[in-house]
C-alpha cells in the first residue's frame, strides 16, 4: 500500500493525518479578506428589525408585545446562528428600556461611581488590558462590587430575562456571569483589534462577550469595532497579532451607535475592539459599558464570584419577588403563562449562583439515589424559595454545600 501525505498532515505509515496545529504557511490574508467580504441574508433572520452593516438588531420593545416560549426559541436559534456561522455579532435594542429600568440604570451607575471613587481615593492597584492609565476608569468585578454595594438595583439589574435568554441561547444551562465596567475619557484611544480568550477552536464556544450600554454611545465616543464573519476563520488565533490583519480590520471594521440600555453580545473569536472616544474634551463625556463575559459551566471565567455575600444581600427582597410572581420559578417557563416576576427570578438565580455543582467532593455529596448529580447553588435557592427559607437557612445550606464540596 502506498503512503499517503496530506498538505499539513504527517504519516502513521498508512495514512495521512491532519495536523492538529495551523502551520503559519496556512494563514492567508486572501482567505481571510474572502471569508470577511460575506453580506448577510436579512431573510435569514425574520425576526431582527433591521440589518445595519451586517449586524443584525433586534428590537426587544417590539417582540415583548407578543412573546411566546416559541418565539423566544425562534429568537436563540438566530442569536446561535449569528454567532456560529453569521457575522458574530448583534444588537438587542432596549435591552434595558427607558420604561421598565431606568431606575435600575441610573441606581447602577450611581453605584458605580461610587466605587470608582472609592478605588480611586484608596489608590486601588489595577491594571488594564484596555488602555493606559488615566484615559477609563475600570471596575473589575463589576458584578460582585455592584451586588455589595447596592443590592436593590443589583438584582433588578440581573433579573433580565434577556440576559438569561441570550446566555443560555450560546452556553446552555449553568453559565457564570462577570462583569467589568469601563468608563472612557475623551481622548481614550482605540484598542488593536484582537480575539478573546484562548486559542483554540473550541473555547469560543464556551464564553460569551457582550456588552450593556450605560450611557448614549455616538459613534465619536467610539463604541466596539468589529469585523464581521471573522470568527469564523479558522486560524484566527494565530493570525490576529499580524500586521497585515490588523491593517484589514482598520480598514474594514464596522460600529454602530449605542442608546442606554442597548445589549450588544459576539462570539469571542470574532475580531474586535474598543474605539476611540475622540468627542470634545471640554464635554467630559465618557462611553460608560457594563462589560458582560459569560463563561459556560464547562470553561474558566475570568474573575472569581463568591455567591453567598451576594444571595445573602438580596435573598429577602428576591423571596418577595419569587412570592409576588406566585411562587413559580421553574426553568422552563413559557412567557405566556408564566409572570414577568416569574421570568425575572428565575433570570436572577440564574445569574447570581452556580448551576453546575462539580467540581465537589462526592464522598460528602454523593448524587442523591435518582440523580446523576448532588445539588448546585441555584437547586438550593430555587428550593429556599419555594419553602419559603429565611435568609439564615439558606445561607447555612449554602456555606454547609461550600464545606462538604472541599476536598
Amino acid at each position: 500500500m502506498p503512503i499517503m501525505t496530506g498538505t499539513n498532515g504527517r504519516t502513521n505509515g498508512h495514512t495521512a493525518i491532519p495536523s492538529r496545529l495551523y502551520p503559519a504557511a496556512s494563514i492567508q490574508l486572501e482567505d481571510f479578506k474572502r471569508i470577511c467580504s460575506r453580506t448577510v441574508d436579512t431573510s435569514t433572520y425574520p425576526l431582527s428589525a433591521s440589518v445595519e452593516k451586517n449586524i443584525p438588531i433586534y428590537d426587544l420593545a417590539a417582540l415583548q408585545a407578543n412573546l411566546t416560549g416559541t418565539t423566544i426559541s425562534q429568537l436563540q436559534d438566530e442569536w446561535y446562528h449569528i454567532l456560529s456561522n453569521g457575522p458574530g455579532v448583534f444588537v438587542l435594542r432596549d435591552m434595558y428600556d427607558a420604561t421598565r429600568y431606568k431606575a435600575t440604570l441610573l441606581a447602577s451607575n450611581a453605584s458605580f461611581n461610587r466605587i470608582i471613587a472609592h478605588e480611586r481615593e484608596n489608590h486601588t492597584a489595577r491594571g488594564d488590558h484596555f488602555a493606559s492609565a488615566g484615559s477609563n476608569d475600570r471596575i473589575w468585578n463589576s458584578f460582585g462590587k455592584h451586588g455589595l454595594y447596592d443590592p436593590s438595583s443589583f438584582l433588578d439589574y440581573y433579573s433580565n430575562p434577556w440576559l438569561a435568554a441570550v446566555c443560555s441561547a450560546w452556553l446552555g444551562p449553568a453559565y457564570r456571569v462577570t462583569a467589568q465596567v469601563n468608563a472612557v475619557h475623551p481622548g481614550g484611544a482605540a484598542q488593536e483589534s484582537h480575539r478573546d480568550f484562548h486559542p483554540r477552536l473550541a473555547s469560543q464556544f464556551l464564553t460569551l462577550q457582550g456588552a450593556v450600554a450605560h450611557t448614549d454611545m455616538p459613534l465619536e465616543s467610539g463604541p466596539t469595532r468589529f469585523l464581521p464573519f471573522s470568527q469564523t476563520y479558522a486560524p484566527g488565533y494565530m493570525a490576529w497579532r499580524r500586521e497585515d490583519f490588523r491593517a484589514f480590520f482598520q480598514e474594514h471594521y464596522v460600529a454602530l451607535p449605542l442608546k442606554v440600555g442597548d445589549g450588544i453580545f459576539f462570539n469571542p473569536a470574532l475580531f474586535h475592539a474598543a474605539g476611540a472616544n475622540v468627542m470634545d474634551a471640554a464635554t467630559g463625556f465618557r462611553r460608560v459599558a457594563n462589560l458582560l463575559q459569560v463563561s459556560s459551566a464547562f470553561g474558566k471565567p475570568m474573575e472569581m464570584v463568591d455567591s453567598l455575600p451576594l444571595v445573602a444581600g438580596t435573598w429577602d427582597m428576591l423571596l418577595k419577588k419569587f412570592q409576588a410572581a406566585g411562587g413559580v420559578a421553574d426553568p422552563d417557563l413559557d412567557p405566556e403563562s408564566a409572570s414577568v416576576q416569574a421570568r425575572e427570578v428565575r433570570a436572577f438565580v440564574q445569574a447570581v449562583a452556580e448551576g453546575y455543582p462539580f467540581p465537589t467532593n462526592l464522598d460528602r455529596r454523593p448524587p442523591a439515589p435518582s440523580g446523576m448529580a448532588p445539588e448546585s447553588e441555584q437547586d438550593v435557592l430555587l428550593k429556599g424559595l419555594q419553602e419559603h427559607w429565611t435568609k439564615e437557612q439558606v445561607m447555612a445550606t449554602l456555606r454547609h454545600m461550600r464545606d462538604d464540596s472541599q476536598a
